[in-house]
């Protein structure tokens, strides 16, 4: 038996640790290696699903023994194992991350925790999306990992936190509701809600229901991929939870909603008679983000601002609809999943450094935390793009597609994507210059603590003349060990190297993209796959 066809396992194991976790709740410590355990084991299973599917195979594993159309299917093929590992990968590097913080706060003998049980069914949602072979599986999966972010995002109860609880939860049932209407449409009109079986029916449709259905799919998935002008909702959320669930939510819950949006295009509706809108959307969201990133203070923020941003370049990749245009997609899409991610993880590091993710109020940190200003140097410029990093050869992919399929409204995008990305490059200027390297004295709204402690550096960089003797007491590494904790740093330093993997391994990574490109336009792998159970 093929690897690939343990697919279920990467729902059902975290399902059943999120109950393992819950059982022992009162005690941290075994929820915690349970928690691990469970990420661990369904990362090697899906690093085994992706080497089953590396070389363009795929599968089909109908649930139950009901064939489809009629039972449900999970489908593993290049495109869904590839989101399953990264989105694993990144999970458990939060994960860590979130451990060490907890450890380092002094919550062994923490009241109830629903924090593990919760991440582990968030994950069990993301997985069953990324493998649905059929809609109302589609928005099962939606709905599991909405309805665990409602409980991650209001941890701790604060008003702040239960503010943008309700935006969420509010825009969130909008998009499900519409997403159901959507469902029961498709339905009426073909009988099915089978992806493969919708992929032979609904070119047979007029032209008139099947643009509604495409239009009623594409707005429900753009809310949750949070794409112009459905993408106001996601900067009022994200920066106020703890800083694992805001790095969390940033890597995969809006990913979610652009493979969605992937498979609805090149399965559903190939012919791209919605290209011309999704060009549109895409220039808008990019440019209207990075103006929002602009204009914000706060770090958390302008990050939030950035991840609808970079959103547009994965619906410009959709709308040009060529293989190139798709692979670099793909390819952007992992990029972006681990980069964003380990950006919000700096910034919860920053936070609990320096007390404030306020640009504002801040200063010097290149002095007082070098490892920090490493931490944020390098996924910083991978996200704005600079050669060689993935960034620059993910966008490069995009505008190379759109330069060869031309058109003036493809230039106009192109026009967008290059002053998006030196919006990018000049709000990361922004914070690098005023976070590390101008005085804490000099900032606007300066912290006090911060000011004294780089001033105690100074006193000591400079005594007795140009040696630097006391710069690295032992006094000094068990105040940057006690403010960031070596969990906290390793973790987030795993991610910035799985980002430069991305380049080290830019030709392999992208063949395969390319190759999971020319499948999901041919789509007749994905339908045999399904219809046939082989």
């Amino acid at each position: 038996m093929n690897v690939a066809q343990l697919a279920p396992l990467a729902v059902v194991l975290p399902i059943f640790g999120a109950g393992a976790a819950f059982l022992v709740r009162r005690k941290i410590r075994q929820q915690r290696a349970i928690t691990i355990g469970i990420l661990a084991v369904t990362m090697f299973l899906e690093a085994g699903m992706l080497a089953a599917t590396w070389n363009g195979e795929t599968y089909a594993v109908h649930i139950g023994g009901w064939d489809a159309p009629f039972g449900i299917a999970l489908m593993v093929d290049g495109f869904s194992s590839f989101m399953l590992l990264v989105s694993t990968l990144v999970s458990m590097a939060v994960l860590l991350y979130a451990t060490s913080q907890g450890i380092a706060d002094g919550d062994e003998q923490g009241p109830v925790s629903i924090f593990h049980p919760t991440y582990l069914i968030l994950l069990a949602g993301v997985s069953n999306a990324f493998m649905a072979g059929d809609l109302f599986n589609l928005y099962v999966g939606f709905e599991i990992l909405l309805t665990a972010s409602y409980v991650l995002l209001t941890l701790g109860g604060t008003a702040e936190r239960i503010r943008a609880g309700v935006t969420y939860v509010v825009v969130s049932v909008v998009s499900s509701v519409l997403f159901l209407t959507a469902i029961a449409m498709v339905y009426a009109a073909t009988g099915t809600v089978n992806l493969a079986d919708l992929a032979v029916k609904l070119p047979e449709l007029d032209e008139g229901p099947r643009l509604i259905l495409h239009s009623l799919l594409l707005i429900a998935f753009g809310i949750k991929a949070a794409v112009f002008p459905l993408s106001l909702w996601l900067p009022d959320s994200y920066p106020t939870a703890p800083a694992p669930v805001t790095a969390v939510f940033a890597g995969l819950l809006t990913k979610v909603g652009v493979y969605a949006i992937v498979r609805c295009e090149t399965l559903l509706f190939p012919g791209g008679a919605l290209n011309q809108a999704l060009l549109v959307v895409a220039a808008l969201t990019m440019v209207v983000g990075i103006l929002g990133a602009l204009a914000q203070t706060d770090f958390k923020r302008m990050l939030s601002f950035t991840l609808t941003s970079h959103i547009g370049y994965l619906i410009f990749g959709v709308a040009v609809g060529t293989e190139l245009a798709v692979a670099a997609t793909i390819y952007y899409v992992g990029h972006h999943i681990i980069v964003q991610t380990s950006l919000f993880m700096v910034a919860g590091l920053i936070e609990r450094r320096a007390g404030s993710a306020n640009v504002r109020k801040l200063g010097s940190l290149a002095k007082i935390s070098p490892a920090l200003t490493v931490l944020f140097f390098i996924p910083a410029i991978n996200l704005g793009g600079i050669p060689p990093l993935s960034g620059f050869l993910g966008k490069l992919g995009l505008l190379h597609a759109a330069v060869e399929t031309g058109g003036a409204l493809n230039w106009l995008v192109i026009a967008a994507g290059l002053l998006t990305s030196l919006l990018t490059l000049l709000a990361i200027i922004r914070v690098w210059a005023r976070v590390f390297w101008r005085r804490a004295a000099d900032a606007e709204e300066p912290t006090e603590s911060l000011v004294a402690e780089a001033k105690e550096i100074s006193d000591l960089t400079f005594q007795g003349g140009a040696e630097r003797p006391q710069l690295g007491s032992t006094k000094a590494r068990e105040v940057e060990a006690n403010a960031l904790p070596w969990g906290m740093r390793w973790a987030t330093a795993s991610l910035v190297v799985a980002g430069l993997a991305l380049t080290v391994f830019a030709s392999q990574v992208f063949a395969f993209c390319q190759r999971v490109a020319a499948e999901l336009l041919a789509r007749e792998p994905y339908i045999t796959s399904i219809l046939t159970g082989q």
